[in-house]
This record gives C-alpha cells, structure tokens and sequence, in this order.
C-alpha cells in the first residue's frame, strides 16, 4: 500500500506523542471488539488516549455516518473515562473532499470551542466502503 507524506506525518506525530507520555502509570490497550483489522480501539498511555479510527453507519446520509462515527469515538472515549471536551487532536478521513463543509458543520456542532488541533486528509477509499473516518487522541484533564 503506498502512502502519502500526510499518512506519514499522522503516524510520526502519533509515535512522538506517545513517546513523551513518560508517565510511570504504563499503558493499557482496549481491544477492538469486531474489527476490520488487527489494532486496539485505543491505547491509553500516562496522560493520553489514543483513539483508532471510527467509521459511521454507512448507507445512510454523510450526515448520519460523520455523527455514527463520532458517537463511537466518544464512546471509545467514554470506556476510558474521558468525552469530546478532553480530544486535543484529530485526523479526519474523507473519501471525497466535497465533504469537507458538510463535515465541519457537524464537526461544530459535536465540538466545542476551543476545538482540537485537526487534519482533514482526502483519501481514495476506506475499510467497510465508509466515506469518513475519525481518529483522535484525547489528554485527561485538558479542559
């Protein structure tokens, strides 16, 4: 699979991240019941959660997938005592980049301001043929 220098800058900001977490609390991995593929649904480590992608309810409208998906973030978020106000970063996904407007005005609505830090990444296709998926890493106490 080829990557694109943004898929690459997204795992190395991830890597550096957890790498100056350097809390003594260690790391614990929630597993990712039915899956499209061998990862965790999260990783919590120190301070920080990381969140694999989430994709929505696909066949319905962009609008209902984009809040399917972020209702599974937060309830990722939520199995480990966090919610949407501690997410500090993001990477968005989208199949077709004519969906960004649409994405930032359910994106606003789910968000509070101040918002996270965001990447929105044009992608040619997804797992499970979802047009959005959402990752996230969250820091306890960032409110």
């Amino acid at each position: 699979m080829k990557l694109t220098l943004a898929h690459h800058v997204a795992v190395l900001s991830a890597a550096l991240t957890l790498a100056a977490c350097g809390s003594t609390r260690g790391t614990r991995y929630v597993a990712a019941e039915g899956a499209l593929g061998p990862y965790s649904a999260s990783v919590l480590s120190g301070d920080f959660c990381f969140v694999s992608g989430k994709i929505g309810r696909r066949g319905d409208s962009f609008e209902v997938e984009v809040e399917t998906a972020i209702d599974a973030v937060e309830g990722e978020l939520r199995r480990n005592d966090l919610t949407l106000a501690d997410v500090v970063a993001s990477t968005v996904y989208l199949t077709d980049i004519a969906y960004y407007g649409e994405l930032n005005a359910i994106y606003a609505r789910r968000f509070s301001a101040p918002y996270p830090a965001r990447a929105c990444i044009a992608v040619r296709a997804l797992p499970g043929e979802a047009r959005v998926e959402i990752q996230v890493t969250a820091r306890r106490g960032s409110e």
